[in-house]
């Protein structure tokens, strides 16, 4: 291996590069890119066409104030990621990063993205808020206490979807021929709020050591093995009935209908299954991943099948 001079520039580059590295991991990524398309399709799905200025600021605004709630979550559980397996290299539990910069950085992503939701339409505006403060004021502190903050947490985790189509209506509701179809962002954060509720109770099973360990409330903890699969088994009915509701108020064709059934019968089925007793941690796994994909296609269907009505 050949060496290179060591030189201020050249010790300061790497560490500048690991600085923005951290920053854009405390944002999670990942999870802000999914929640950008269910955004998408609240906007695709909306009975009005949104302009692709008033587009591109809704989802720019949304991506913000969805990073400054993951920032400041991050923030704030510091000390529980740091007991977790799963959590303890992240930025701040590591110690590359100093709580007071992880937090300037959450309140000034959600400061910036406020006014772009602002020009976007108070109603989306607001909505961002609700979903900000909920998240970080709310479901953070209450996951110490008792593991109903999973229904709390659910409510930020679906106004995405909302706040798409908002930001195309301008209302909550906007109904077009059928009486019921001005429903769409209503029932889309209804699915959203349904699917999360098996998707975390998987995630949970399988880490339920890493949850017990940092002290966070769950069913999988707080009630055991059992009662969590029970509970997921219960939420995947509610999610797949929620599904059916996008059919009967006719915002979208048979293609939707027809992967409706399908998929969820499938997600039925595996939930299903974990009621046996051999089920473990493998089957929690693949009800985890099956969830993603579950939601992936059948909002990308969704958004095909509504555009093609």
């Amino acid at each position: 291996m050949i060496s290179e001079p060591v030189t201020a520039c050249s010790v300061g580059a790497p560490t500048t590069a690991r600085a923005a590295r951290d920053l854009v991991a405390l944002t999670k990524p990942r999870i802000t890119f999914i929640v950008l398309a269910t955004c998408a399709a609240g906007m695709a799905i909306a009975p009005v066409r949104i302009a692709p200025s008033v587009a591109v600021l809704a989802l720019l605004g949304t991506a913000l104030i969805v990073a400054s709630a993951n920032v400041l979550n991050m923030w704030w559980e510091r000390d529980t990621d740091a007991l977790m397996s799963r959590t303890r290299q992240r930025p701040l539990p590591a110690g590359r990063m100093a709580p007071d910069v992880a937090l300037f950085f959450g309140l000034a992503l959600g400061a910036s993205s406020i006014p772009m939701l602002v020009a976007v339409n108070a109603l989306t505006a607001v909505l961002g808020v609700v979903a900000l403060i909920t998240y970080v004021l709310l479901y953070t502190p209450l996951k110490r206490h008792t593991w109903l903050a999973l229904w709390v947490g659910a409510v930020p985790g679906a106004m995405p979807p909302l706040m798409g189509w908002t930001s195309a209506t301008g209302s909550l509701f906007a109904g077009s021929g059928h009486p019921v179809a001005g429903l769409g962002g209503v029932l889309l954060f209804l699915l959203l709020f349904a699917w999360q509720l098996p998707h975390f109770n998987a995630i949970a099973l399988f880490r339920a050591e890493d949850y017990a360990r940092a002290g966070l409330k769950v069913v999988s903890v707080e009630q055991g093995e059992r009662a969590a699969k029970g509970h997921i088994a219960g939420y995947t009915v509610v999610l797949v009935g929620v599904s059916f509701g996008l059919v009967a108020a006719h915002i979208a064709g048979f293609a939707f209908t027809l992967s409706a059934f399908a998929l969820g019968a499938l997600f039925l089925a595996l939930s299903g299954s974990g009621l046996r007793a051999r089920a473990g941690a493998g089957w929690a796994k693949g009800v985890f991943a099956y969830s993603i994909v579950y939601l992936t296609l059948l909002l990308a269907i969704l958004v095909v099948d509504r555009v093609s009505v």
